[in-house]
């Protein structure tokens, strides 16, 4: 999930998983798969318990993993991604790229209907990619992702070719994901309105339709029937094995492991750390995990704001934390933590910076001590001609206990504290969090980001991505060679010119110390071993096309 905004309900998305917050995501291989049930069986329902709600179900909107995760049962895309990063046909059997980049044409499939009947075409690619940048949708991340977007030309009903104004290599990895993802043309002219409301609005070509849905409570998805066009990333072609699946809100970690440990539910996101141990001693159970591709859970630092626009100030902070014992001892060693902003289980990522910047508090309080901060108030905390050395990191009330955040923000105060750093944790709600983040006046924001691309870089670091124009680069702090590295690495598909230019960007975020890796997250599942078939797709999100259950 990501960064929150201020507008109408149907944009805002919560989440300290949320836009500048955090989010989940994977490409690791291994132990993403449930296939041991048996053969497959067609027929049943199966219930999902999830441990947060969207707040809109529009993924041309939202920026929630877990509207791209729901949604991606109801809307295709262009092109499907494995687990190594390549791609493959979907809606679209083959494209071309121009030597610039600059435009994509897709060839598509004549035989794909949307779940109201209508073709999907190339007019239909138009009609959702122009919705999209529309300045009245208020795409929170899909805009993003198409970048800078001149259009979509029309050739035929069977060709279609997207236009960019800048070289746009992370493009084919953005067209496989559900934010662009496509809606009948039908159900964008007859319900604008209602998109992101959930229910039968919500109109795509995938193998489930959004049936209903109850706030708070429950959706409900059964199977198109039609459904025929699965890609060769799916291990069958046809209609969905279930008949139906139904998702569960529930935010209680205990009432939802509780939930699958008596049936009531057969899987369940999020099994809290503390216990994946029963989970696996239980015979009737299983865990699906996978680590998360993109952005790590990172706490972002922001240079503009002082103190942390003083560089030394930044790299007291970063190395006043002892990230290994407080991960460990709060996330129960099921988390591995991180020495970049990104995962290793993404493209470029820099293994060389692992163990380059260890804890190291007696070269924080010498930093602190040259950058001024040397005088001591009654309770201990750092001064500066009078002023105390405080920072605001605010977090949202909503999310603030997902993955136990709060309590490792708690453990990080308290890190800070032993150098004499204040670290105040306003708990906002959705308004008051994206005004203080937004503007820019929040000290340090809590970020992650699932995304299967090593690009997000470009969002987290490129001054571009500005957050009050939809970007999330939470640093605030402009770097030319940050800007040229990540420009240069979307505008070639060269493997290892991009890794080479991204483990620069890594490294020099590090060495400026804007950033502060803290853990690579991993999706944490539960399922009773009589579900088969479910499986991670390359940003850990669950696909239950291929899934069944026995009983």
């Amino acid at each position: 999930m990501r960064i929150p905004r201020p507008g109408p309900a149907r944009v805002l998305v919560p989440a300290v998983a949320a836009a500048l917050l955090l989010t989940g995501c994977s490409g690791a291989k291994g132990g993403g798969t449930s296939a041991d049930a048996g053969k497959p069986v067609a027929g049943g329902t199966l219930t999902y318990a999830v441990d947060t709600e969207p707040v809109s179900w529009d993924p041309h909107v939202s920026t929630q993993d877990l509207t791209a995760e729901l949604q991606r049962q109801v809307f295709d895309s262009l092109v499907s991604e494995d687990a190594d990063g390549k791609f493959h046909p979907w809606l679209a059997t083959s494209w071309e790229v121009a030597p610039d980049l600059k435009s994509f044409t897709f060839h598509l499939r004549t035989d794909v209907k949307f779940h109201d009947g209508t073709p999907f075409d190339a007019a239909a690619v138009k009609a959702n990619f122009d919705h999209i940048v529309a300045k009245d949708t208020k795409s929170q991340y899909a805009a993003n992702l198409l970048g800078s977007y001149t259009g979509t030309t029309v050739v035929d009903p069977a060709t279609v070719r997207i236009d960019f104004a800048q070289p746009s290599a992370p493009f084919l990895q953005a067209a496989s994901t559900t934010y662009l993802g496509f809606y009948s043309p039908k159900a964008l002219a007859d319900s604008a309105a209602k998109l992101g409301q959930g229910g039968t609005a919500d109109v795509g070509t995938g193998p489930f339709k959004f049936v209903s849905y109850s706030k708070g409570q429950e959706a409900v998805f059964e199977k198109n029937p039609a459904y025929n066009w699965a890609p060769p990333t799916a291990k069958h072609n046809g209609p969905a094995y279930l008949d139906k699946f139904v998702v569960r809100f529930l935010p209680d970690a205990s009432v939802r492991v509780g939930a699958l440990s008596s049936g009531q539910v057969q899987v369940a996101k999020a099994v809290p750390p503390q216990s994946v141990a029963t989970v696996k001693a239980d015979s009737k159970l299983k865990l699906l995990t996978q680590a998360q591709p993109g952005g790590n859970y990172n706490l972002w630092l922001n240079g503009s704001l002082a103190p942390l626009d003083d560089q030394k100030v930044r790299q007291a902070v970063q190395r006043g934390i002892d990230v290994d014992l407080d991960v460990k001892s709060v996330q129960f060693g099921q988390f591995p933590r991180a020495w970049s902003p990104i995962s290793a289980t993404t493209p470029g990522y820099a293994k060389e910076l692992e163990g380059s910047w260890p804890f190291d508090q007696s070269l924080s309080n010498k930093l602190l001590d040259e950058a001024g901060w040397t005088g001591r108030d009654g309770d201990g905390y750092r001064t500066k001609d009078g002023k105390r050395l405080t920072l605001v990191w605010p977090q949202l009330t909503a999310t603030a206990t997902q993955q136990s955040r709060d309590i490792l923000g708690q453990a990080f105060q308290a890190d800070l504290k032993k150098i004499g750093v204040e670290v105040q944790r306003p708990a906002l709600d959705v308004g008051g969090y994206s005004t203080l983040v937004y503007g820019g006046k929040a000290n340090i924001v809590d970020l992650a980001w699932a995304r299967f691309e090593p690009d997000v870089l470009w969002l987290f670091l490129n001054s571009a991505s500005d957050p009050a124009k939809g970007g999330i680069n939470a640093t605030f702090l402009p770097d030319a060679q940050l800007d040229e590295w990540t420009n240069a690495a979307r505008a070639t598909l060269d493997a290892g010119k991009r890794a080479e230019l991204y483990a620069k960007v890594q490294k020099r975020a590090v060495d400026l110390a804007t950033v502060v890796p803290v853990y690579t997250p991993h999706a944490l599942t539960g399922s009773s071993a009589k579900v088969g078939g479910l499986s991670f797709d390359s940003d850990t999100w669950l696909s239950f096309y291929d899934t069944w259950r026995t009983a």
